[in-house]
């Protein structure tokens, strides 16, 4: 494998719009807030403009972190905003057998470890990285004496990865002084967001993912591993995060408010002005099915903000 891998747009090798396939990627923690929303109708208007699929996969991993009856709220808001979904909604817990098949896979070229570290040791030991401390390899060649495997842990080595990202343009990542060898099955024995969305976005044919700029620095782990797999590389576009006054990602942890479901109109019209959209002046007095058919015809990639965060408007910001 190259030291250098590319990520190259689906779109530039010739794909018709016809055969895009988008999706949106929830983690069911709470209900969906402004900022969720905002990647909801994006990832949503985008597929429709380009005569598309949108897709909607439910990432269920952490039971931890999870809300009950989240997974079900966010369907419902969903469907309260007129954002039908194709297909079925695929749940990440019920594919544990894929994520074997992919793990058995990485073992079987070489490309997996067991490491005994733990959080503390690492922090204890190593240079800052671009979301966590950089793994400084401790267990690549070999378990400390007396210790055993907690995770599962991909090597790569001097891999350099450059993303083409249609928003914020090119970047690169040295995932080994950047990143270090990165988990992808946690001490839980739970598997690593970065395997099973590369795993399930190839499943579902995903050709191009809209979502927020919070992500962007995980993308080229995700390239790396659809490398080592080889599997596709879809066409990535990150959006601008709403973030509150103290300049935090709007969240649950943040508390950001749930958005309003009986007033979907004027919701979904201020998510278009965050989102730089053209809407006719008259756009307050449509039904919630013409004004989402006008912003579908209407989408412009070219009105996104090129910057990783915006913040959000005063009425969703929560106490």
């Amino acid at each position: 494998m190259s030291n250098t891998v590319n990520s190259m747009s689906m779109t530039q090798s010739g794909m018709p719009a016809s055969a895009y396939r988008g999706r949106f990627a929830p983690s069911p923690t709470g209900p969906l807030h402004f900022g969720s929303l905002v990647a909801a109708v994006a990832s949503y208007l985008d597929a429709r403009h380009h005569g598309g699929e949108w897709l909607v996969r439910m990432e269920d991993l952490d039971p931890p972190r999870e809300m009950p009856g989240a997974a079900d709220g966010i369907l419902w808001t969903l469907e309260r905003y007129g954002l039908h979904w194709d297909g079925e909604v695929i749940y990440q817990s019920h594919r544990s057998t894929e994520y074997q098949v992919a793990l058995e896979q990485l073992d079987a070229n070489g490309r997996l470890y067991g490491c005994a570290c733990t959080r503390k040791e690492i922090a204890d030991t190593s240079l800052p990285g671009v979301d966590a401390a950089v793994y400084p390899g401790t267990c690549r060649n070999g378990l400390p004496e007396g210790r055993e495997a907690r995770a599962l842990r991909v090597r790569v080595d001097s891999a350099e990865v450059k993303i083409e990202d249609s928003l914020q343009g090119s970047t690169r990542q040295h995932l080994g002084r950047e990143v270090g060898d990165f988990v992808v099955r946690r001490a839980d024995k739970l598997v690593a967001y970065q395997l099973a969305v590369v795993v399930d976005d190839a499943a579902q044919q995903i050709t191009h993912i809209v979502r927020g700029a919070d992500l962007l620095d995980s993308t080229p782990r995700q390239v790396y591993l659809q490398r080592l797999l080889e599997l596709p590389t879809p066409a990535y576009l990150h959006l601008p995060v709403a973030i509150n006054t103290t300049g935090e990602k709007l969240s649950k942890q943040t508390g950001a408010p749930p958005v309003d479901d009986a007033e979907p109109v004027s919701v979904l019209l201020d998510v278009l002005q965050f989102l730089r959209q053209d809407v006719p002046g008259s756009a307050s007095d449509m039904t919630l099915e013409d004004l989402l058919k006008c912003a579908s015809e209407r989408w412009d990639r070219t009105r996104l903000t090129a910057t990783r965060t915006r913040s959000a408007p005063a009425g969703y910001l929560g106490d």
